[in-house]
């Protein structure tokens, strides 16, 4: 199995595209599994696996930084930054935090929980890179039910008027404890279902779909989107 030799992010930026898909079904089973013992968030973690793949894929953890908000949808982190042993103590006492935690590892900045901290995190990270003079991306994922407190609406105006260069990842899936309300939420669904991005997405599916080997991959990734 893969995921018995992905010890860092390291290992998993040797892997192939088709190795990828078959870590992120290997990781999915291994997060039930245990989360059927231990108890804790399972559907908002099985959403973001093929996400937190692509992002520790393509950054450099150890020198990027990585910030989830409220980080409850962390486990995928978690199993490749070497915490997967931990899994059979997650959220006892003693054991591994169902949240990030800088007391478990460097990759994770913050001890994270609460909705809507994380983009004016992420910019006081920036800030200080820039002081320093230090180069690094800050990657941030942040849900639509997340994205409308209003702690993350000052982040973004603040962020906007400071123009600091932060990579923000909406993780739009619909999902909250209660329903979402809002301006932004409606904007959010038009988005989505409106004409122009739906031919737009469609257009990249039918170029996509003409690509050799993986192609396929691709296009239902983007289905998906």
């Amino acid at each position: 199995m893969l995921l018995d030799n992905l010890h860092g992010p390291e290992d998993l930026k040797k892997l192939t595209l088709l190795q990828l898909d078959d870590l992120a079904q290997e990781i999915r089973k291994f997060l039930i599994e245990r989360v059927q013992e231990t108890g804790g968030h399972l559907s908002s973690n099985l959403g973001v696996v093929e996400l937190t793949l692509a992002l520790h894929k393509v950054f450099n953890f150890k020198e990027d930084r990585l910030l989830f908000d409220v980080s409850h949808q962390s486990y995928t982190h978690k199993i490749l930054t070497g915490r997967k042993s931990g899994f059979d103590t997650l959220r006892q006492f003693g054991g591994l935090s169902g949240f990030t935690s800088p007391m478990e590892s460097d990759y994770d900045v913050f001890k994270m929980g609460h909705a809507g901290t994380s983009i004016s995190l992420g910019m006081g990270l920036k800030t200080g890179f820039e002081t320093l003079e230090k180069a690094g991306h800050v990657v941030i994922v942040i849900g639509d039910a997340s994205i409308g407190n209003g702690m993350a609406f000052e982040a973004l105006n603040h962020l906007g008027f400071l123009r600091k260069d932060l990579i923000i990842v909406l993780n739009d899936n619909q999902m909250s404890i209660s329903k979402t309300i809002g301006a932004f939420s409606k904007y959010l669904s038009r988005f989505v279902s409106g004409t122009l991005y739906n031919a737009l997405k469609r257009d990249v599916e039918k170029i996509t779909t003409d690509i050799p080997v993986f192609g396929s991959s691709i296009h239902q990734t983007l289905k998906n989107i």
